[in-house]
């Protein structure tokens, strides 16, 4: 387990590195209001995604052991299509950014039918075919782009999307010729049993996943409302680099989902699920440490002027980005074991508190108001978890303590790879 979370966190510093990337040259490009409105695009992007992944993405490297691949496929891709032209719809009776609809569809689309295949990866255990692919989602996504503004000098919003979906559509068609070679075209068919445990699986699973989504993306639109788009570019920045430490330390979480899912021991499962906590604690200690570390001045250097207060709303975001970071690992201990009230408990909580405490922080306080909301929120649904897991399980400090002999061998591990 421990070499394949190292060959995962090896390609999710990569992809840490590609969206950093990315990031500066958004914020350079189109600056605040530019990043603001790529910010609220993707943001409803994700929120088509969690009704997609009712029958892709996690349902889909859940059930990959458990029913036959054809017949996964055939409802995931269906339902890609369907949720990804429906949900958008329903977005155009609003008011936030309708210019922007076709690329809202576009993405919607191919991110959840490659969201199927990457999951099929993850449910095969095929952690190495999963790790391309998550690279090259930022890779492609960059190119695509600098060809874009550089080879064809465009320069509008509107190029990051184009580019993104251009993207998606290369992605999910090389991946699903990798998997179709893997079925039988007479194994295609419905199938009402898988129908009904895909969908039932895949709505608990994403009522938690959707929630919890608000809880991160509802200040975006607070903010827009309250003091503006430019402020949403602002904001997200600090947010960017929050779930830059997410995509490396959920790494860990994919490993342990993917190791969980196709456990045959509880036992096993929650020493895994403490293991997992300890390596992602302590890599939270590091970065968040380096990030707070960095001079105001760096940030603003490297973003711009009106990005001035990155490192001010990094520091306030901070406890809630740690503790929502180890707390997914348990997340994703319950989501493996099919125990998913909890999850739904916990983002309901979080999104009460996050509603309840941006209608009065924004208002008064601004792009700080959402710093204080938003931590509270994540520190108050996690709490909800870790109580969860510590009152089937003994609670002990050596849960999230790296000893000698842990090193030592990780170690011996990697010179003898």
């Amino acid at each position: 387990m421990q070499l394949t979370i190292i060959k995962t966190f090896i390609s999710r510093f990569l992809i840490l590195f590609l969206s950093f990337g990315l990031v500066i040259f958004t914020t350079n490009m189109w600056g605040s209001e530019g990043k603001g409105t790529i910010s609220i695009v993707i943001a409803n992007a994700a929120a088509v995604s969690f009704f997609s992944s009712i029958f892709s993405g996690s349902s889909t490297s859940y059930f990959a052991s458990r029913f036959k691949i054809e017949q996964i496929l055939l409802y995931a891709y269906l339902w890609s299509f369907f949720i990804g032209l429906f949900v958008p719809f329903l977005f155009s009776f609003t008011s936030i950014q309708n210019e922007y609809l076709p690329y809202l569809i576009g993405i919607s689309v191919f991110s959840s039918l490659l969201s199927t295949n990457i999951g099929l990866f993850i449910g095969t255990q095929n952690i190495r075919r999963f790790n391309i692919y998550t690279i090259l989602q930022q890779l492609v996504h960059v190119v695509f782009i600098m060809l874009m503004v550089y080879g064809f000098g465009k320069k509008e919003v509107s190029v990051y999307f184009q580019a993104q979906i251009g993207c998606l559509v290369l992605l999910s068609v090389t991946s699903f010729f990798q998997i179709i070679k893997r079925c039988k075209v007479s194994e295609i068919s419905f199938s009402r049993i898988v129908a009904k445990n895909m969908f039932e699986y895949g709505w608990k699973t994403q009522l938690s996943a959707f929630v919890q989504f608000l809880n991160y993306r509802l200040s975006f639109y607070f903010l827009e409302y309250f003091e503006g788009i430019a402020s949403v570019g602002v904001f997200s920045i600090g947010v960017t680099f929050s779930e830059a430490i997410w995509t490396i330390t959920r790494s860990i979480a994919v490993v342990l989902y993917s190791d969980v899912v196709n456990s045959k021991s509880s036992e096993e499962s929650v020493a895994k699920t403490k293991d997992s906590l300890k390596l992602t604690f302590a890599l939270m200690i590091v970065f968040v440490a380096g990030i707070i570390m960095v001079p105001s001045e760096v940030y603003q250097m490297i973003f711009g002027k009106e990005f001035r207060d990155t490192k001010e709303i990094i520091f306030f975001l901070s406890p809630g980005i740690c503790a929502i970071a180890v707390s997914d690992m348990i997340g994703h201990y319950f989501s493996g074991t099919r125990a998913l009230k909890i999850l739904n408990i916990k983002s309901i909580v979080g999104l009460v508190v996050t509603v309840v405490l941006s209608f009065i922080a924004i208002p008064r306080w601004g792009i700080l108001g959402a710093c204080f909301a938003t931590t509270t929120s994540y520190l108050v649904s996690s709490f909800v978890l870790f109580r969860k897991f510590y009152s089937s399980t003994p609670f002990q400090w050596s849960d999230y303590m790296i000893s000698k002999e842990e090193i030592r061998l990780l170690k011996y591990k990697l010179l003898k790879k």
